[in-house]
């Protein structure tokens, strides 16, 4: 490379490079290879790497910190030429003949040499890309990076290089960190920016900012220290704390007492090795702490949290050689970096806390086991932990006291706390209702009004949330009948799949959803499917299903198939996971959640029914058939007798109070009876406090006394009221 480019030269290379104020020092061979080669002398072996300039701490260095540098490539994005001479440049290993690659950190790879490509092909520059540069030792520099096409085609490209020491790195740093609002992402980010003025940086948080606990300023010297991040990747010494690793108790003092000096947290460097030993002490600490042989100094900054009194966050750390001391500017620049991202480590740990919380109510909402006429199994997938939080989906199934069990699935519209609060409120009052014997579709209509009472002026658009637009599916399964019926708010229809091997969605009507306008609001319909023993019924949210590159139908269509493919003795649990894979391989920016349930039903000699004209004898007639029906299945004396007279006090009612036809079914469920008595009244029994020797309420009472709970269900020709005895 000639030292003093022609003026008449049209080659970007020569005219960047004529700009540069040092060039012109070296020979065309030194700044071909670079600044290390350049670097051998007479006392310095050749190959030997130099580990970057000492630049004077002084103003006239300062003015020094934006650098101009220049690399030339060819067509198959090989360097040819370089001119790097400035310190800041010192490391970048810009050898002749090499691919220009290999500058770059392998994450950033794929996409500068698209853009490099693309500026060879079309011939429009590419200015002004902030990016980051590897270095020989490791450290990464951030420069901002412009592509330049050649006057010549076939000249291939010019690549301008301005690394601005202070601003640039501070710019860039901010920004990368405020992109993530997960604790150990954040972290990573910092420590990887503060990496740019040492060998090796660290980030060690107070234990409660990890794991998102409230932070205060009380016992800060009792300070519990957990790595949170370690750059650069690389092989440690044993006994170093590595990332998820807790710092040694007299460790985190010795960081925590350094940091807080006088009751002000400040930032503390040490400046060589034997002070560093000196200071720490113990062979055990040294060990947890230096990173190795090699790092003799070290910056200590406390990431503080901005308030009265200033809480210490946790402490960030970065070491250098015994070569490359700090320097008053460098410290200040270090210190500004870490206050100005202090703000988004706490953002984090909020994020964490709240996370976490929500989490936790979505994970209790999932169903712990089935019962003994239906199996159960759930999954529950959260979004992506860069995502605005946890989503509102959830899912539940309990068993009614009347021996039916109900599966819920809901979908509340948003993220965070206030979806994981109307997500909680739902599920709750959907169990409350459903247990009190309302059916499907009025339990929607109440969680309609509930949702539209949470989206008023008061509770909902000042809170800054709205849950108008969520959505339910509710599903109750008779294990006598074999039969599901269920009822929709807006939500995606449920897959069933028969004992025969079909498969495919139910034929539910669309509902507009929950809180709708008034003049959209329609009736919830009730279906009712058959669901013999052996058929497998899949709920879920939308995010299961949906795929960018797929219709909705196709997702369910998809869902159908993979659950067809669950074999009956597969264990439920394990069938529920194969199919959140096979659908949702990776984390979706939506939740996942499925519930599986495998419907077994009650056999045909555990359950009895007769029906029964509501005339006087019926009371007798009943007490007949369930005497002959507990001697055939040889229940105890007493039970059969306590059975009988529940059974005649609950007919007597109807006789007396109702009209139409009596249905009795009798049920032998696990370690109790149920016993079951409809009637076409409209009429809700109630227990009171009257003469227990008069005739009005003396039924309810001897009912109440005889079973371990008892209460009634609505259906549409009447009611049912239903009442369980001990065996």
């Amino acid at each position: 490379m000639d030292s003093t480019p022609s003026p008449s030269s049209s080659s970007p290379f020569d005219l960047v490079s004529s700009a540069l104020g040092r060039y012109g020092s070296r020979g065309g061979a030194a700044a071909a290879a670079g600044p290390d080669s350049a670097a051998a002398g007479p006392d310095r072996p050749q190959g030997e790497r130099t580990t970057g300039r000492r630049v004077a701490d002084s103003p006239a260095a300062d003015r020094h910190d934006q650098i101009l540098g220049v690399v030339n490539l060819d067509r198959e994005l090989r360097i040819t030429r370089a001119n790097l001479d400035a310190a800041v440049f010192a490391g970048l290993d810009a050898v002749a003949g090499s691919p220009f690659a290999e500058l770059l950190p392998p994450r950033d790879v794929p996409t500068v040499t698209r853009r490099l490509r693309q500026v060879l092909e079309v011939g429009e520059a590419h200015v002004a890309r902030i990016q980051r540069l590897r270095r020989t030792d490791g450290s990464e520099l951030v420069v901002s990076l412009s592509i330049l096409p050649a006057a010549a085609p076939q000249e291939g490209l010019t690549v301008s290089l301005i690394a601005m020491a202070r601003r640039l790195h501070l710019y860039a740093a901010e920004t990368a960190i405020g992109t993530s609002l997960d604790i150990g992402e954040t972290a990573q980010s910092l420590a990887e920016s503060l990496l740019a003025w040492g060998d090796v940086a660290a980030v060690d948080l107070d234990f409660a900012v990890w794991t998102g606990e409230g932070v205060t300023d009380q016992a800060q010297g009792r300070i519990r220290l957990r790595r949170a991040a370690l750059v650069p990747d690389r092989a440690w010494p044993e006994g170093y704390v590595t990332p998820g690793g807790d710092l040694p108790s007299d460790a985190s003092r010795l960081l925590a007492q350094a940091v807080l000096r006088d009751d002000a947290p400040q930032a503390i460097v040490i400046p060589d090795r034997e002070s560093v030993e000196r200071l720490l002490g113990s062979p055990r600490v040294i060990r947890a702490l230096v990173p190795g042989d090699r790092s003799a100094s070290v910056a200590c900054m406390p990431l503080v949290l901005d308030s009265a009194p200033p809480v210490v966050l946790g402490v960030a750390e970065v070491w250098r050689r015994a070569d490359h001391p700090f320097r008053d500017g460098e410290l200040f620049d270090l210190q500004e970096l870490v206050a100005r991202t202090a703000h988004h480590v706490d953002l984090a740990r909020q994020h964490q806390r709240e996370h976490t919380q929500v989490l936790a109510l979505q994970r209790r909402l999932l169903p712990r086991t089935g019962g003994h006429t239906v199996e159960i199994a759930s999954i529950y997938q959260p979004a992506t932990p860069d995502s605005a939080g946890v989503g509102g989906d959830w899912v539940n199934s309990f068993p009614l006291p009347d021996g039916r069990t109900a599966l819920v699935v809901g979908d509340v519209v948003g993220h965070g706390l206030g979806a994981a609060a109307t997500m909680g409120q739902l599920s709750m009052e959907a169990r409350a209702l459903l247990s009190a014997g309302l059916a499907p579709d009025e339990v929607l209509e109440h969680l309609d009004e509930t949702v539209t009472l949470l989206d008023d002026t008061e509770s909902g658009l000042t809170a800054g949330y709205s849950a108008l637009g969520s959505t339910c599916c509710i599903a109750l399964y008779d294990p006598v009948s074999h039969h599901v019926t269920l009822a929709s708010a807006g939500h995606l229809p449920p897959v069933l799949v028969l004992p025969d091997g079909h498969a495919g969605p139910l034929a539910v009507r669309p509902h507009p959803g929950l809180g709708a306008e008034f003049a959209l609001r329609e009736p919830f319909d009730v279906h009712t499917f058959a669901a013999p023993p052996g058929s497998l019924l899949a709920l879920y949210t939308d995010g299961l299903v949906e795929d960018p590159a797929l219709s909705i139908d196709e997702g369910i269509g998809r869902l159908a198939d993979t659950v067809a493919t669950v074999h009956p003795w597969d264990t439920l649990q394990q069938a529920a996971r194969h199919v959140v894979s096979t659908l949702a391989p990776v984390r979706q920016r939506d939740d996942v959640t499925l519930l599986l349930a495998r419907m077994i039903g009650y056999r045909k000699g555990d359950t009895a029914t007769w029906r029964l004209p509501a005339r006087a004898d019926a009371p007798a007639r009943a007490r007949a058939h369930v005497s002959a029906l507990l001697r055939q299945w040889d229940s105890r004396t007493d039970t059969r007798d306590d059975v009988t007279l529940l059974v005649s006090e609950l007919v007597t009612n109807a006789v007396r109070f109702a009209a139409g036809p009596i249905t009795v079914r009798l049920i032998r469920a696990g370690r109790g009876l149920l016993c079951e008595v409809g009637d076409t009244g409209n009429g809700r029994p109630r227990l009171g406090r009257g003469d227990l020797l008069g005739d009005a309420g003396r039924g309810l009472h001897i009912v109440h006394r005889l079973t371990t709970r008892w209460g009634v269900r609505w259906t549409d020709t009447g009611k049912v009221v239903w009442a369980e005895v001990a065996r």
